[in-house]
């Protein structure tokens, strides 16, 4: 059996979408005859957690652990609240304190590629000898964080692996890089580090076609795209919600703001009494105080539910209880090709995706190929409030269904299988 080594930060029981990519193709790589062994920090610093997830790891599954410093410890002396929010990725742009402003510095800056660089060298110098020992022929890293694209290249030069990066979002051309303060030079180490990685790996996983395009402009190397999945059965085994539930299930950071779907949403509720009555808004996740500002400046307030961050066996309750599931993304070009862990749960809940993004949004494809709901730009208000109404009135008459929806090849026991023929070496 050919045995695979996977370094990566997230693991049970860390929670949020980022560990489950990983947990699943553990899950399912033996029965591709692989071996998976996996390498993971001692000492975390998870921004979630989610018990939950611990009891999906695949019992006999070899991992070996290292302690990590992560300098968000001692910058918690300083602000743990706002280290936590910068940690899980929240950077809000408005009125930023000092504090904010000059812990984004130093987090840009003087911890390039990221806050847990200084996991590089104590991981090589112990993985030297678990690649002996084990007799491992292949190492796959999976950022973010992408230092641990740097520990695959130092394990290359020291041994004779072959090294498969795995990218579940870009690395320079990702949105928050704009909020780090960068300055010109850091920017240039991060692009130097960047086609660093790409030229030295023997192939490359991404997990959208917009970012393999980006990559395949810096590198020649194998480059395919597999993206994230669900691992439920298909259909709706619950009961759906007697309101018109829309739901949001995950965090909505600083930026996934749609003003148009709050509009079109309070407009819905002044004109049609039997909206009001019915509809109901329902928030799962870290919600930022700027896109509540905006919910509740449309008049939403009353009709919204914060759930607060919600177990992974929750959030899948939610999404098949739900009328209509919410899929926001920030109106950029940087986010084009950003393919969110949970569009592919949502396609498999079978209930109706409405989906808010920038122009070209490559989730927009994913939807209508496969017949899961609609996806509109944030200046398309008529267009929103139109399906809205379309489907509340199918709600009404208890026909809201998406009998055609075409979800299989996003099973993560198949998105494994491309995996493993993607890890063969001739």
């Amino acid at each position: 059996m050919h045995k695979v080594l996977i370094i990566t930060y997230y693991w049970p029981p860390a929670g949020g979408p980022g560990v489950q990519r990983w947990l699943k193709f553990v899950k399912y790589l033996r029965d591709y005859d692989i071996e998976p062994i996996v390498y993971i920090p001692e000492n975390p610093n998870y921004p979630i957690i989610d018990e939950s997830l611990v009891d999906e790891v695949p019992a006999g599954v070899k991992i070996y652990k290292k302690p990590i410093y992560e300098p968000y410890g001692f910058a918690r002396i300083f602000s743990k609240k706002k280290t936590k929010k910068i940690s899980a990725g929240i950077i809000n742009s408005k009125n930023q304190s000092v504090v904010e402003k000059v812990m984004l510095w130093i987090r840009g800056n003087l911890f390039i590629p990221d806050a847990r660089k200084f996991w590089i060298k104590p991981s090589v110098d112990f993985l030297v000898d678990v690649i002996e020992k084990e007799n491992i022929r292949t190492v796959i890293t999976t950022g973010p964080p992408h230092s641990l694209h740097l520990i695959g290249l130092e394990l290359k030069k020291r041994t004779k692996i072959r090294w498969i990066t795995d990218f579940r979002d870009p690395w320079t051309s990702i949105g928050y890089h704009k909020k780090l303060k960068l300055t010109k030079a850091s920017q240039t180490k991060h692009k130097q580090l960047e086609k660093l990685v790409l030229n030295e790996a023997d192939k490359i996983i991404v997990t959208s076609k917009t970012t393999k395009q980006e990559f395949s402009q810096i590198t020649q190397k194998p480059i395919t795209v597999i993206t994230n999945g669900y691992d439920t059965t298909l259909g709706n085994s619950v009961a759906l919600d007697v309101d018109f539930t829309i739901s949001h299930i995950g965090s909505l950071l600083t930026g996934r703001n749609p003003i148009s779907l709050w509009k079109a949403l309070s407009e819905l509720i002044q004109e049609y009494p039997d909206f009001k009555k019915c509809f109901k808004l329902q928030l799962a996740g870290v919600i930022s105080s700027d896109v509540l500002e905006s919910i509740y400046f449309y008049g939403l307030q009353s009709f919204t539910k914060l759930l607060g961050y919600v177990s992974h066996d929750d959030a899948l309750h939610y999404q098949r209880k739900s009328q209509v599931l919410l899929l926001i993304e920030i109106d950029s070009e940087e986010t084009q090709g950003i393919i969110p862990g949970k569009v592919f749960e949502y396609m498999a809940s079978k209930r109706p995706i409405l989906g808010v993004g920038p122009s070209n949004w490559e989730v927009g494809d994913l939807i209508a190929e496969s017949n899961t709901g609609k996806t509109y730009t944030y200046a398309q208000l008529g267009e929103l409030k139109t399906t809205l109404l379309q489907w509340f009135q199918e709600y009404k008459k208890e026909e809201l269904v998406l009998p055609l929806a075409e979800v299989e090849q996003y099973h993560r026991r198949e998105l494994t299988a491309k995996l493993s023929k993607f890890l063969a070496w001739e």
